[in-house]
Parts: C-alpha cells; structure tokens; sequence
C-alpha cells in the first residue's frame, strides 16, 4: 500500500520520490517529467511531487515490467517532441553525489543525442553482490561499448566479475532519445510496439485512459533489460561511482543510514536500546520499543507483523514471508 519509494527510510525528512524529482530538476525542468506509476498510487505520487501536473502521471492499469511503462513514456512523449532525449530512472534509490551524478547523466544526454545510442548508467562495483545485474564493457573508456549484461549470479559469479574489472553493476538508469527507443521497440519488440503504434492518436487525449488500459491487457510483462538492451546492438554504457544504492535489502538501508555510538540504526526517538549493537531497528511512528543483548539484528516492527532475525539471515526473509503467505493468505504481506 506504501512502496519504499514513498517513504523517507534514511531519516532525511523526504522520501525517496522526491529526492529523484530535486536530483533531476536542475536538469529538466517541472513541466518535463513523466512518472508512470499504478494507478492506485497517482495521488501519493502528487503528494509528494506537488509541482506537477495530473497530465504528467501515467497510470499503468496493471503491472506488466519495465519495457512496457518505458514505452508508455516513450510514445506520450513522441507525441509533443519527436526529438525528445528521455532519461529513464527509478524512483526508489539512493544518490549520495549528486553533483557527480548530473554529471554523468549530462554526459549521457549528450552521447544520445550525437550517436543515436540507447546509454545505460554503470556503477563501479565494490563487493561481489549477488542481488545486482552486471553489465561487461568493452574497454576502460569512461563510455563503452556493451559487451553482455547477466543477471543477478551467483556468489562465485559475483566475485569473479569484481576481480576481472570489467562489470558494472546495472542501476536501471538509461538515456537515449524517443525516437531511438521506439525504433528499438519496433526492431526487438514487435507486438508491444504494434500496441503503441495503432494508439499513438489518442496519446494526449481524453481517450488515452482507455487505450492504455487496452493495450496493458494485451501486452505480456517483460523487462527492458531483456527485451531490448540484451538484443540492440547500439548499447552504450557510461560508468561511474557516485555513491550509489537500490537500497533493495535491510543490509543495504542499515549501511546508508545514520547510527548512534553503538552502531545501532534506529528511531532517534521511542527505542531505548540497552547492550544492543550493530543492529537495525525499524517502527511505526508513535510506538515504543526496548530491545536489549541483541547483536547484528534486524527488528522490524508494523502495526500488524513483528519480525526478528539476525542480520547474516537476511537472505531468509523471503522464506519467511513465503511461509506466512501459506498460511494466512496475504493478510500480512
């Protein structure tokens, strides 16, 4: 009902929805976004964004991966500026150099544009995470041509590609122009891009609810990842490392939050933590807590579930949750 991309996880007073819009902003200006999200999160999604327009939500009827919400994106934008350069970006990450980071895309935004590549943002790995795609290069220039991408691999995996040095992880962030990601929809993905194509005249207009809501019922979900940067040969990755974070595991959150003399992260106000160290403590906002002897724990507390594990167990989670869905349904998920 809340993804994290509404929350403010790290303490920072905003949450990560508006922090991508104020990263991007000094590069396009309000009336230049696009957010495609559900449709059941477009009023959030004005909370949080409040300089936006109605027009500038997209609301996907139902979730089909990421090259459909791209080409949704893609083909509203064809229709006001055929020669549009698109920046495509998650909402829910961390940025920690963001100057740095403008930087980067900058540079993106302008190889696009000269080269009529399809510009992928890399980031310079520093542990062999399991929980990231990777992308190989073909040379040690600051923009490379894409050799492969692989998924998430194994541990194995993972620590082979940091020591060769040539993978990056795959951020999810890509620039190219409207033009260049419609051709490659057109090429790689035909039947989505048929769908797009016989509603380009209702983009815009009063009937685009509707057209949408028709072609997300036809079209199969599939990621961008796979249905087109695997396949184009026009791949470009531009690598850098500016403190980036998909803060996709409790792991990740408690290395970029803040942490008392103990190493705890937790509230700054209701949890009173008593020979408790390096742990991780999460609450609803009103609650107390005591949490005393726990070491390397995640304690996490909702109005309805209560979860205690050791932090080296967070691969189990998914395991828990698998095992409450059995039984209960998806009350507590």
């Amino acid at each position: 009902s809340k993804p994290k991309q509404f929350l403010d996880i790290l303490g920072t007073g905003k949450s990560f929805i508006r922090h991508t819009y104020e990263r991007f902003v000094g590069l396009v200006p309000p009336e230049r976004f696009l957010v495609v999200t559900n449709a059941r999160y477009k009023e959030l999604v004005l909370q949080h964004i409040p300089e936006i327009s109605e027009q500038q939500v997209l609301c996907e009827p139902v979730g089909r991966n990421t090259a459909p919400c791209i080409a949704y994106a893609a083909y509203r934008l064809h229709r006001t500026d055929p020669g549009a350069r698109m920046i495509v970006t998650p909402s829910d990450h961390l940025i920690l150099n963001e100057d740095d980071f403008r930087n980067v895309i900058s540079e993106c935004l302008a190889f696009a544009g000269e080269h009529d590549a399809l510009m992928t943002v890399g980031i310079k790995p520093t542990r062999p995470d399991t929980g990231y795609g990777y992308i190989q290069v073909t040379d040690g220039k600051p923009i490379s041509k894409v050799k492969c991408f692989t998924e998430k691999p194994g541990l194995e995996l993972a620590q082979t590609f940091l020591q060769c040095g040539e993978f990056f992880w795959n951020s999810g962030i890509f620039v190219w122009t409207v033009g260049a990601i419609i051709e490659a929809f057109r090429l790689h993905l035909p039947e989505l891009h048929a769908l797009f194509e016989g509603i380009r005249s209702s983009m815009g207009t009063p009937e685009e609810p509707q057209a949408i809501g028709r072609v997300f019922s036809e079209c199969r979900a599939v990621s961008i990842d796979y249905g087109v940067m695997e396949k184009a040969d026009n791949v470009y990755v531009r690598c850098g490392d500016f403190g980036w974070s998909d803060v996709g595991t409790w792991g990740s959150l408690y290395q970029h939050a803040r942490k008392d003399r103990y190493a705890n992260a937790k509230p700054a106000e209701g949890c009173y933590a008593y020979d408790t160290r390096s742990s991780i403590i999460s609450l609803p906002a009103g609650k107390v807590a005591v949490v005393s002897g726990l070491k390397e724990y995640i304690v996490v507390d909702t109005d309805d579930v209560l979860m205690i594990c050791p932090r080296s167990e967070e691969q189990n989670i998914k395991k828990y949750i698998d095992e409450v869905k059995f039984h209960t349904g998806d009350r507590y998920i």
